[in-house]
């Protein structure tokens, strides 16, 4: 919904960091995947199937976006997939509450955003049933 108003180099930028979100609890599910592939679709991007979390730097990576605008948009669409598989995970909060940390926004910010996310993985989930059911 939002991630196509980042620049291309961002949305890569961004589909790395989904991709070691969702590796960081050790429990990369089918709702991971998912969520990272509609992403894709979404940014009109290749998914990158051969992810390397070893390879992956995090301070590189969240210098890719300057603005507020696109940093913003980076933590709310990143707590979708966070609340998809319905576990906040602890090292998955130490790692959004690092990134918002890092692009200098407010814990207001981060609570926005996880319930902004919660919301929109539920709204997702429900209409996957209704589409399927």
């Amino acid at each position: 919904m939002l991630l196509m108003k980042l620049k291309p180099k961002e949305k890569f930028a961004f589909l790395q960091l989904a991709h070691y979100l969702a590796r960081i609890d050790n429990d990369y599910g089918e709702k991971e995947e998912e969520i990272i592939l509609e992403y894709c679709a979404e940014m009109g991007i290749e998914n990158d199937d051969d992810f390397e979390i070893e390879d992956f730097s995090l301070a590189d990576t969240l210098e890719t976006f300057k603005t507020k605008k696109s940093k913003k948009i980076v933590v709310m669409e990143l707590m979708i997939l966070i609340h998809a598989d319905d576990k906040f995970d602890l090292q998955e909060k130490a790692l959004i509450s690092q990134i918002n940390d890092t692009f200098q926004l407010s814990g207001e910010n981060l609570e926005f955003c996880s319930s902004w996310g919660k919301g929109v993985a539920a709204l997702y989930a429900q209409g996957k049933l209704f589409i399927h059911g």
